[in-house]
């Protein structure tokens, strides 16, 4: 195991992350988007952008996107690159503020947070689209961990600290149950060349409706490479 540091809520990191992993000339053949905030206090990371958005969406959007090269040259047709997207069941009752994905109107700490986990599975969608379009042998899936004891509630009101103390081990899965999805999508057999899936408990579901608008998938994917400085190649494609 090797550790190279990278801050999800700074482009400026990803991007020096980037030119790290680069530099080793190492093939690529598992990425896991697993970074993220759930439920902070209206702030913003170093470039400007709401916390959850910028850290939990934005950050994995520039990262995968500057890694695609390498995950491209890494897989073969016997055996794809993968893409591990981490989202929530949160996304099926967010909204995609086009207008104000910074949440500037109106800030909520749960609209926030369900806005950004219905961004990952909008982006997963489109990343598949555009990898089977340019017949890339790299493949895109977004999972869903299931409520998992881990310190990501250590914003929830006081009353749900409680009732999660009392409960979590009835209720919540352990970190190691709430990765195996994760590992399921990145290494099972079963998931060879399969892309564009909603994962959840090792299987297969439907996400919630809104995530399968194509236009508003191109139209996120737009946007979203302009708020990180990257050029929209996908603009040339269906």
């Amino acid at each position: 195991v090797e550790f190279l540091y990278c801050d999800l809520a700074s482009m400026k990191s990803i991007r020096q992350f980037v030119q790290q992993f680069r530099a080793k000339n190492c093939p690529l053949h598992v990425l896991v988007n697993n970074a993220g905030v759930m439920l902070v206090p209206e702030r913003k990371t170093e470039d400007g952008f709401e916390e959850h958005f910028g850290l939990n969406y934005l950050g994995h959007f520039l990262l995968t996107n500057l890694l695609l090269d390498a995950l491209k040259q890494s897989g073969t047709h016997s055996h794809n690159a993968r893409i591990i997207t981490v989202s929530s069941a949160t996304h099926y009752v967010g909204k995609l503020h086009l207008n104000d994905l910074q949440s500037r109107c109106s800030y909520s700490p749960h609209g926030a947070y369900a806005q950004s986990k219905l961004a990952l599975v909008l982006f997963t969608y489109r990343l598949q689209h555009l990898l089977t379009a340019n017949g890339s042998h790299v493949t895109a899936n977004v999972v869903d961990p299931g409520v998992v004891n881990t310190e990501l509630y250590k914003h929830v009101f006081w009353v749900v600290k409680v009732v999660k103390w009392m409960t979590a081990w009835l209720f919540f899965k352990t970190p190691e149950e709430g990765a195996s999805t994760t590992i399921y999508a990145a290494v099972s057999p079963e998931m060879e060349g399969a892309g564009g899936c909603y994962l959840y408990n090792e299987e297969r579901t439907k996400s919630a409706d809104v995530a399968y608008d194509e236009e508003l998938q191109r139209r996120l994917w737009t946007e979203s490479c302009k708020m990180v400085g990257i050029s929209d190649e996908a603009s040339r494609l269906p």
